[in-house]
C-alpha cells in the first residue's frame, strides 16, 4: 500500500534562467544557471539553520560570472567548507564566501566525477581516461594517477579503494592500485549506465528499469532486485528509501525485500534530483521542489492503519535512540496488531512469531484458546478489551507525529464478531493452531522458568534469614508445588511458569505428542498437579501420569498407579497399548532413585514385585545399600513367605554383606520349613530319613557352607528320632566329631558319608596357618569302626552332656542306640568301656608323631563280646593309607586281624616310606659331599705362602717391610705394613661417611 513519506512542496518558482545544477548550503539553495551564473537563495524567515525549511524562498544575491559555461553539477563538501561545481572544469570555492580555491584544469571537458569525502580523493572521467586527485588541505589538490579506459565513462562512483565505470555497454571496476578493470556485467541497451553508492559500502547499478546490488568487488549480493516503473536516470538514497527519477515523476520505494512501491510524486520537466541534509532537491526547469520527509512516527501511524504492518515495523528500527521507550511501545504494539490479524487470516506459526515478538503477556495469547484449562488463579480479561490497543497505538503515535486522531479512528480491527464464535473456538483448537502454541511456548518458556527458578531461590534464602533472626512471618500464604517446598500465592513468575507449563503440556497431548509430554515432565516443570492428572487420567496417558507425580515428588500416588497398571498387565484384563508396558520392573527402576530419601517407602512398594522380580528387588536392596537388618525385619513381619528367598539371594549375591544374625534366621528359616514338611510326613507316615527332598537339601547346604549361625540353638530344635545327618553337620559345627562320625556309623549306617566327613575335615585342618594336617579323624572313625558299641554307649552319654535331650529323653535314646547284645547284668562293664573311651580320646588329641596310641591306655578288649566292623575298617586303611599314622594304625587294629588283608593298606605304606627313606638318604649324602668340598676350600686357602725379604716393599707408604707385622691381600703377592692397612681402612670409611652425608 502507498503511503506519504515525502511532503512535496514548491521552494521557489519562476527563476529568470534554467537551473541546470541545484545544491544546499544550510538552510541556503544554490542554483546554478545556464548564463553561468549563481544564485543563491534563502527562506523569507531569514532564519539561521542547518536545513532547508519548509517555506517560500527568495533570492538572496547573484553571482554573475560565477562560470563562464553552464554549470553542468554541484556538490557542497560540508567537511571541508567547499563547493564543487563542474562546468567546463572541475573548480572548488570556500565557502561560504565563494572566494576560489583550486581550479583543476586537466578535468577540462569532464563529464562525471565521484568525492571520496573520508579521504578527500576526488575522480573524474574525461573522454576515454580516468584521473584521480588528492586534497592536501587548504587550496592543494595532487595528482594521484591517470587511467585509460577501453570507452567513454558515463556514470563513476568510489567503491571502497577502486572505481566502479559505467561506459557505453557494461560496468567495470577498476582496480586503483594496479589500473587493472574487471567486468561485472553488462549495462543496458536502452537506459545509460547508472551507478550509485550505498551507506553500506555496496553498489546499486541500473539496467533499464532494473537496480542491481553489487559489493566493492562488483560481485553480486543477492537475488532481489528493485523494479522502477521505468529506468531512472538518477537515484538518491536516503534511509530507508530509495528516490528514483523518472521522466514524468518521483518514485519512492523502500530499500528492503521486495522493495515495495511508497510513493509518487508527479512533477513535469524534472531535471536534477539531489539529496540534501534533510530532504530531497527535486530540480525543475525553472522552479525548485523539495521532498521533505513525514516523521516517523507520522509513517508508522499510517502504515499500521493501512494494514501495512511489515513496514511499520522496518520504520520503527529508525526512531531516534533516545526515544527507545516509545520504539519499543509501538513496535509490541504494532507487532500485537500484526498477530491478531494473521492468527484470524490462517497464519498462525507467523503470527505466534510476531506474539512473541511484542513481549504480551502470555495470558493475552491464551486468551484466544478458550479451550484450553488454566490453573483457578489465572485472571485473563475478555478478548474484545485485550485486543483492543488501538487507544495505545493512537497515543503512541501523536506522541512521535503529532497526526490528528481522526486517522487513528479509520484503523480497521482484524476480530471476528461475537455470532462467529463458535466457528471461531473450533479454528482454535485445530491442529495447525495448537503446533503454533506450542513453538510460542516453547520459545517463551526458557526465560520464565528461569525467572521462577531464581524467585524461588531467593524466597527460600530470605526465609532461612528470617528464621534466623526469628523475622519469619508465619502467617505468609503459601501452597504447595511440586515438590520444589513452598511457593507463594502471590509469586507472579511461578504463577506464569504455572500457566505456561500447563498449557504447554494440554496443547502437546492434543496435537499427539505424547514423547514431548513426558520429556517436559521428566524436566524442571510447574504444572497445575491437578489439572494435569485430571487430563491424563482422561486421556489414560499413564506414563506422562507417573512423570507428574514423580516431579512433584508424590511417590505414593506414582507407585499405587504402578502397581495397579502392572497387575492390569499380569492379569490381562486391560488390552491397551498403555497397560501392557507396565511391568514390575518399572517398578524397580522407579524406586531406585527413593532408596536414599525414604527406605520404608521402597520396602513398602517392593513388597508386590519381591515374589514376581526377586533377584531384581534384592539387588535394588544392595546396591542401594539399604540395611540388610531392616530389610530382613520388614520382610518377617509384612511377607515372612519371601524372607528366606530374600536371604538366599542376599547370600549368593554378596555374602560378606549378610551378618551373622541374619545367618542364623536363615537357616532358622530352613529348618522350620524342614520340620514342618517332617510333621506333615510322619502323620502320614511318609518319612524316610534317607530321603531327602529340596527343602532338606537346602537345609544341609546351608549348614554345612554358613558359619554364622548358633548349632547349638539349632540342636535342640531338631527331634530325637530323625534328622540324624542334620545332627551330626551340627555336631561338626561343634566340633564334636566323634559323636558326629557315630550318626554317620550307626544311625544312619552311612559309611561313605563318615569317609567324606572325614575328609572335609582333614583338609580344612591342612589350610590352617600352622598347614600341618592330622590324621587323628581318621583314627576316630577307625576307633568307631573297632569298637561300634562303646562309641554307641559314649554317643548316648555325651549328646545328653550337650543339653540336646531332655534327662527324661536320656534313657530312650541310650536303648535306641545300644545294640540288644548288651546285657543289663554288665553295667559294671559299660562303665569300664565309656571309661576307656575317654582315655582313647585323650590319646587321640595328642600329637599323631607321639608314638603312642590309644590301645596302651585302654583296657583289653573283649572281642568276644562286641561286634567289629572289620569291612569298613579294612575299607578305610586301603582308602586313605596316605592319611592314617600307620604305626597308631596297626595298635588299633585286633590281634586276630590277618596281613593278608592289610596288603592294600601296608603296601603302598610301606613303599611311600621306603621310597622316602632313600631320597632322605640321598639328600644326606649329598649335604655330606657338599660339605667336605667346602672344608677343602678352606684347608686350600689357609696353605697360601707370602715370603718377605729385605727388599720387600709396603704397597701403600712405598717403605721396606722389615722385620714389621705385615698384612696380605687376597692375591697373595700385594704386601703391606698393617698399620698402614688399618689407616687406609679408616679413610675408606670416613670417605664413605662423608660421601652418604653429602647424598
Amino acid at each position: 500500500m502507498v503511503h506519504n513519506a515525502y511532503d512535496s512542496f514548491q521552494l521557489l518558482k519562476d527563476c529568470p534562467a534554467r537551473i541546470d545544477a541545484v545544491e544546499s548550503y544550510g538552510s541556503k539553495l544554490f542554483a546554478g544557471c545556464y548564463d553561468g551564473s549563481l544564485r543563491i537563495y534563502s527562506p523569507e524567515s531569514s532564519s539561521s539553520s542547518s536545513e532547508l525549511h519548509q517555506e517560500s524562498y527568495v533570492l538572496e544575491t547573484t553571482v554573475a560570472g560565477f562560470s563562464k559555461k553552464p554549470i553542468v553539477a554541484m556538490e557542497v563538501l560540508g567537511s571541508r567548507e567547499l563547493l564543487l561545481s563542474l562546468s567546463e572544469s572541475i573548480a572548488f570555492h570556500g565557502l561560504p564566501n565563494l572566494e576560489t580555491v583550486a581550479v583543476i584544469t586537466k578535468a577540462k571537458g569532464a563529464n562525471a566525477y565521484s568525492w571520496d569525502d573520508r579521504r578527500g580523493f576526488l575522480c573524474f572521467s574525461r573522454q576515454k581516461r580516468v584521473c584521480v586527485f588528492k586534497h592536501e588541505g587548504g587550496g592543494g589538490f595532487v595528482e594521484v594517477r591517470d587511467y585509460g579506459v577501453p570507452d567513454t565513462v558515463k556514470s563513476i562512483s568510489w567503491c571502497g579503494e577502486n572505481i566502479c565505470l559505467g561506459i557505453r555497454k557494461e560496468y567495470v571496476i577498476l582496480n586503483t592500485a594496479n589500473g587493472t578493470l574487471s567486468e561485472v556485467f553488462p549495462s543496458g541497451r536502452v537506459a545509460p549506465p547508472l551507478v550509485i553508492s550505498l551507506p553500506s559500502g555496496e553498489l546499486l547499478l541500473g539496467k533499464e528499469n532494473i537496480g542491481v546490488f553489487v559489493d566493492q568487488n562488483g560481485k553480486l549480493l543477492q537475488t532481489e532486485r528493485i523494479c522502477w516503473s521505468e529506468a531512472p536516470t538518477a537515484i538518491v538514497i536516503q534511509n530507508p528509501y530509495a528516490i528514483a527519477l523518472l521522466p514524468r515523476r518521483v518514485e519512492v520505494r523502500l530499500l528492503r525485500s521486495p522493495y515495495p512501491l511508497i510513493q509518487t510524486v508527479v512533477l513535469q520537466n524534472i531535471r536534477h534530483l539531489v539529496k540534501s541534509n534533510n530532504a530531497v532537491i527535486v530540480g525543475l526547469d525553472n522552479s525548485v521542489h523539495v521532498l521533505f520527509p513525514v516523521s516517523i512516527g507520522a509513517q508508522i501511524v499510517q502504515l499500521t492503519a493501512s494494514g501495512n504492518f511489515e513496514e511499520a515495523l522496518a520504520l520503527c528500527k529508525l526512531l531516534p535512540s533516545e526515544e527507545s521507550s516509545l520504539r519499543a511501545a509501538k513496535e509490541s504494539s504494532i507487532h500485537t496488531r500484526y498477530a491478531h490479524y494473521l492468527f484470524e487470516n490462517g497464519s498462525y506459526e507467523e503470527a505466534m512469531e510476531h506474539f512473541l515478538a511484542s513481549q504480551v503477556d502470555i495470558t493475552h495469547v491464551l486468551s484466544m484458546y478458550p479451550s484450553i484449562i488454566l490453573p483457578k488463579t489465572t485472571i485473563i480479561p475478555p478478548p474484545e478489551k485485550m485486543v483492543d490497543i488501538s487507544g495505545d497505538e493512537a497515543s503512541l503515535s501523536r506522541g512521535s507525529s503529532g497526526i490528528s486522531d481522526d486517522m487513528e479512528s479509520s484503523s480497521p480491527r482484524y476480530y471476528l464478531e461475537s455470532e462467529d464464535n463458535a466457528a471461531l473456538e473450533t479454528k482454535k483448537m485445530s491442529h495447525n493452531t495448537l503446533m503454533a502454541l506450542i513453538k510460542y511456548l516453547q520459545k517463551r518458556r526458557p526465560g520464565i522458568i528461569e525467572k521462577a527458578t531464581s524467585e524461588g531461590t531467593e524466597e527460600v534464602i530470605s526465609d532461612a534469614v528470617g528464621k534466623t533472626y526469628g523475622a519469619y512471618d508465619s502467617s505468609k500464604s503459601k501452597k504447595s508445588n511440586k515438590g520444589r517446598g513452598t511457593i507463594s500465592l502471590n509469586s507472579g513468575a511461578r504463577e506464569m511458569a504455572a500457566i505456561l507449563d500447563t498449557v504447554l503440556l494440554q496443547a502437546l497431548l492434543h496435537t499427539g505428542q505424547s514423547g514431548a509430554a513426558i520429556e517436559l515432565l521428566k524436566g524442571v516443570n510447574y504444572c497445575d498437579v491437578k489439572i494435569c492428572e485430571e487430563i491424563l487420567m482422561k486421556s489414560k496417558n499413564y506414563s506422562a501420569l507417573l512423570e507428574l507425580f514423580k516431579s512433584n515428588s508424590m511417590h505414593h500416588e506414582a507407585l499405587k498407579l504402578l502397581n495397579q497398571l502392572a497387575e492390569q498387565s499380569k492379569s490381562n484384563q486391560s488390552q491397551t497399548d498403555a497397560t501392557q508396558i507396565f511391568s514390575p520392573e518399572l517398578i524397580i527402576e522407579y524406586l531406585k532413585p527413593l532408596c536414599r530419601i525414604d527406605h520404608m517407602l521402597v520396602l513398602e512398594y517392593s513388597m508386590p514385585v519381591l515374589e514376581s522380580c526377586p533377584t531384581q528387588t534384592i539387588e535394588l536392596f544392595l546396591s542401594e545399600d539399604i540395611s540388610a537388618d531392616l530389610v530382613n525385619s520388614y520382610l518377617k513381619k509384612h511377607a515372612p513367605n519371601m524372607q528366606g528367598r530374600y536371604l538366599e539371594l542376599m547370600m549368593a549375591m554378596n555374602e560378606t554383606a549378610v551378618s551373622g544374625n541374619l545367618q542364623n534366621e536363615m537357616v532358622q528359616i530352613y529348618l522350620s520349613e524342614v520340620l514342618d514338611l517332617h510333621a506333615a510326613k510322619s502323620a502320614q507316615q511318609e518319612w524316610d530319613e534317607k530321603d531327602h527332598p529340596p527343602e532338606r537339601k537346602k537345609l544341609l547346604s546351608a549348614l554345612e557352607n554358613i558359619s554364622g549361625y548358633s548349632p547349638q540353638t539349632l540342636l535342640k530344635r531338631l527331634p530325637r528320632d530323625s534328622l540324624y545327618e542334620e545332627r551330626a553337620v551340627l555336631l561338626g559345627k561343634m566340633n564334636q566329631h566323634e559323636l558326629a562320625l557315630s550318626i554317620y556309623v550307626h544311625k544312619l549306617h552311612a559309611p561313605d558319608l563318615a569317609l567324606a566327613y572325614c575328609d572335609r575335615i582333614y583338609e580344612s585342618v591342612s589350610y590352617l596357618p600352622s598347614g600341618k594336617p592330622s590324621s587323628n579323624i581318621y583314627l576316630t572313625l577307625l576307633q568307631i569302626y573297632l569298637n561300634p558299641q562303646k562309641s554307641a554307649k559314649d554317643f548316648a552319654k555325651r549328646i545328653v552332656a550337650l543339653g540336646s535331650f531332655e534327662s527324661s529323653d536320656t534313657k530312650k535314646m541310650m536303648e535306641s542306640v545300644l545294640s540288644q547284645k548288651i546285657k543289663g547284668g554288665r553295667s559294671k562293664k559299660i562303665v569300664a568301656i565309656e571309661e576307656g573311651a575317654e582315655d582313647m580320646r585323650a590319646g587321640l588329641s595328642s600329637s599323631t608323631d607321639s608314638g603312642r596310641s590309644d590301645a596302651d591306655t585302654e583296657e583289653p578288649m573283649e572281642e568276644g563280646n562286641s561286634t567289629v566292623m572289620i569291612s569298613e575298617v579294612l575299607d578305610l586303611l586301603s582308602q586313605r593309607w596316605e592319611r592314617i599314622n600307620g604305626a597308631q594304625a596297626l595298635k588299633l587294629l585286633p590281634r586276630e586281624t590277618k596281613l593278608q588283608n592289610l596288603l592294600p593298606f601296608l603296601a603302598p605304606l610301606l613303599r611311600n616310606s621306603s621310597e622316602a627313606h632313600r631320597n632322605y638318604s640321598v639328600i644326606k649324602s649329598l649335604r655330606q659331599s657338599e660339605s667336605l668340598q667346602v672344608k677343602e676350600e678352606l684347608y686350600k686357602h689357609r696353605k697360601g705362602v707370602a715370603q718377605v725379604t729385605s727388599e720387600s716393599m709396603c704397597s701403600l707408604c712405598n717403605k721396606k717391610i722389615g722385620t714389621s707385622v705385615f698384612a696380605v691381600y687376597p692375591n697373595g703377592k700385594t704386601l703391606v705394613h698393617f698399620v698402614c692397612f688399618r689407616d687406609s681402612q679408616g679413610m675408606k670409611a670416613v670417605s664413605k661417611t662423608s660421601h652418604g652425608r653429602r647424598r
